[in-house]
């Protein structure tokens, strides 16, 4: 912590993320991707008396506050609202600003959450005090993954090679889950895991939540790692989802308590020893 803002990730500070929210067009502009994630500039241009010049200085803030994440697809430069800075606030400093700012920052933590993808993945990014390879081990080791997300992998993490999933106990197998690029310390992605009867039992699916994400498609998620002079930046990509779907509805809810508890994990209880393996 520190004297002139409170420090919530390597990049950025408290003092940032108010400073970004208190211009009334920036918060025009997270309006608008919180009614539309995933647009390009141009598309945030769109019907606003602003110029476009403008529009990309107030991104510009707003993306060095992490309130934006940018995701390229090809040549296209998308816009993501990113909710991990106001989670942060409200999760661990919330009680040190005023009854105003409470309310205010909640309404904007809840909004944020429920923000709809209807075009693009789930998008989180955040910060860690960590190095690549060390993240890269939290990410693939299974003695590791156990104490953050109480989920183990069994692969080689070679691309194209199967992963057999050890989720609350119950383990998850079948050959389309598999891992789909492996490029150490910067870029990890494979398929997400199905839904047997076994782990829909364990964690309370039923009914027409269940058959409803049982219906779905494979979704598939990626992590980004970027290496930043204090550390690293993570982005979570979750993508191959059905817009309004189920599992977008469970995945939106539980990929920010994954990512603080890993944020938490390298910055503030792993001392760079061998992690032993959980129980």
């Amino acid at each position: 912590m520190q004297p002139n803002g409170c420090v919530f990730g390597v990049e950025g500070t408290v003092d940032e993320v108010f400073k970004a929210l208190a211009d009334d067009s920036r918060r025009i502009l997270l309006d608008r991707l919180n009614e539309r994630n995933g647009r390009t500039l141009t598309e945030l241009c769109a019907g606003l008396d602003m110029a476009r010049q403008s529009v990309s200085k107030h991104l510009a803030v707003l993306e060095a506050a992490n309130l934006v994440t940018i995701v390229w697809r090809g040549r296209e430069k998308l816009h993501y609202l990113n909710p991990e800075p106001i989670n942060a606030i409200a999760d661990r400093w919330i009680s040190r600003y005023d009854r105003g700012r409470v309310a205010a920052l909640s309404d904007l933590k809840t909004a944020l959450e429920q923000t709809s993808m209807p075009d693009g993945p789930f998008v989180y990014t955040t910060y860690i005090k960590t190095t690549p390879r060390r993240l890269w081990q939290a990410l693939t080791d299974p003695a590791f993954t156990s104490r953050y997300w109480d989920m183990a992998f069994e692969t080689d993490w070679a691309v194209g090679s199967p992963m057999t999933w050890h989720h609350h106990g119950v383990t998850i197998a079948d050959p389309e889950q598999v891992v789909l690029e492996s490029d150490p310390y910067r870029r990890l992605s494979y398929t997400w895991h199905n839904v047997t009867d076994e782990l829909a039992a364990k964690v309370g699916l039923a009914g027409e939540f269940l058959a409803r994400m049982r219906a779905e498609q494979r979704s598939r998620v990626t992590f980004e790692i970027e290496e930043t002079e204090h550390g690293v930046k993570l982005t979570v990509l979750h993508d191959g989802l059905v817009a309004g779907g189920a599992v977008l509805e469970s995945i939106s809810g539980g990929w920010p308590v994954v990512v603080s508890r890993l944020k938490t994990l390298l910055e503030t209880e792993d001392t760079g020893a061998p992690v032993p393996a959980a129980g």
